[in-house]
C-alpha cells in the first residue's frame, strides 16, 4: 500500500470519526434541549408541594426518596466494591484461581437486566425476607446492580496507577496497608468517583427493579422500611398515565439537574483530593 492511499484512507476514518462524534453530540443536545423547552414551563411551585395530591402531582417526594435510595445504595454498593477491587489487584495472586472467577461473575452480572433484579429482589428482599414494599429492598436491590460497576472501574484505577508509586513508598519503609491508603487509593480517586457517578446514574434512572421492590407510593418515607417512588418512577406513572405529560417532563428536567450536580460534585471532589 503506498502512501498517497494510506493518507487517502486516514482522511476518511477521520472524517468518520468526526461525523460519529458530531451525530453523537447532536443527539445529546437535542434530546436535552427538547426536554428542557417541554419540561421548563411546567417547574411551578406546585410541583414542589410536600404532600402529593392527584392535583399538583409534587415531584417533592420523589427528589427525597430518590436522595434516600441513592445513599442507601451507595452506602452499601461503594465500600464492597472498593474492597473487592483492592483484593483483586493488591492482595490477590496471579496464579490465583478466584480472581478470574470473580471478574468473569462480575460482568455477567453487570449485563443481566434490571427487570431480572427486581423479581429477585422482590423474591427475596421483599417476600422471603418480608420487608415488604421499602427503601431498603430497592436499596439493596441496585446496590447489587451497581456493585459490579463500582468494583470493575476501581479495579481499572488501581491498576492505572504506576508501579513506581508502590515501589517508592515500600522503598520508603511503608507497609502494605500504608502504601494502600495514603498512596494507591489517592491516585485512583478520580476513576473510582467516575464509578460512583455511573452508578449514580444507574440508581437515578432505574424503575424496573424499583418497582418490584420500593413500590410506587408518592409520599415522603417515613423510615427506610417504608415505601416510596423515585423520579425515574414517578415520571414513568405520569406518562403512563397520560393526564400529566407536561409534569412528566418536568420531573425529567428535575432529575437531569441532579446528575449534572453529582457529576459537578465528584469533579470538584477528584480535583481537590488530587491536589492535596
Amino acid at each position: 500500500m503506498n502512501r498517497g492511499r494510506r493518507d487517502i484512507i486516514s482522511i476518511i476514518l477521520l472524517q468518520l470519526v468526526r461525523t460519529a462524534a458530531f451525530i453523537t453530540f447532536a443527539a445529546l443536545l437535542f434530546i436535552l434541549g427538547y426536554m428542557v423547552v417541554r419540561g421548563v414551563p411546567h417547574l411551578k411551585a406546585s410541583l414542589f408541594s410536600p404532600v402529593y395530591t392527584s392535583e399538583n402531582v409534587s415531584v417533592l417526594p420523589a427528589v427525597v426518596t430518590t436522595l434516600m435510595t441513592t445513599a442507601l445504595s451507595l452506602l452499601i454498593a461503594v465500600p464492597l466494591g472498593i474492597f473487592a477491587a483492592l483484593y483483586l489487584v493488591e492482595y490477590a495472586k496471579k496464579t490465583n484461581r478466584l480472581v478470574p472467577v470473580v471478574r468473569v461473575t462480575a460482568e455477567t452480572l453487570s449485563g443481566i437486566p434490571s427487570i431480572v433484579y427486581g423479581l429477585f429482589g422482590m423474591l427475596f428482599f421483599v417476600t422471603f425476607l418480608k420487608w415488604g414494599f421499602s427503601l431498603m429492598a430497592g436499596a439493596f436491590t441496585l446496590s447489587i446492580m451497581i456493585l459490579p460497576l463500582i468494583m470493575r472501574t476501581t479495579e481499572e484505577a488501581l491498576q492505572s496507577v504506576p508501579d513506581a508509586y508502590r515501589e517508592g513508598a515500600f522503598g520508603l519503609g511503608a507497609g502494605k496497608l500504608r502504601t494502600i491508603r495514603q498512596v494507591i487509593l489517592p491516585a485512583a480517586v478520580p476513576g473510582i468517583l467516575a464509578g460512583v457517578v455511573l452508578g449514580v446514574g444507574r440508581i437515578a434512572g432505574e424503575t424496573a427493579a424499583l418497582i418490584y421492590t420500593a413500590g410506587t407510593v408518592a409520599q415522603i418515607p417515613r423510615n427506610v422500611f417504608a415505601s416510596g417512588r423515585t423520579l425515574a418512577v414517578h415520571m414513568y406513572a405520569l406518562s403512563s398515565e397520560g393526564l400529566h405529560t407536561g409534569e412528566a417532563y418536568a420531573t425529567a428536567v428535575i432529575l437531569l439537574l441532579m446528575v449534572a450536580g453529582v457529576n459537578l460534585l465528584s469533579a470538584f471532589l477528584a480535583k481537590k483530593i488530587t491536589k492535596n
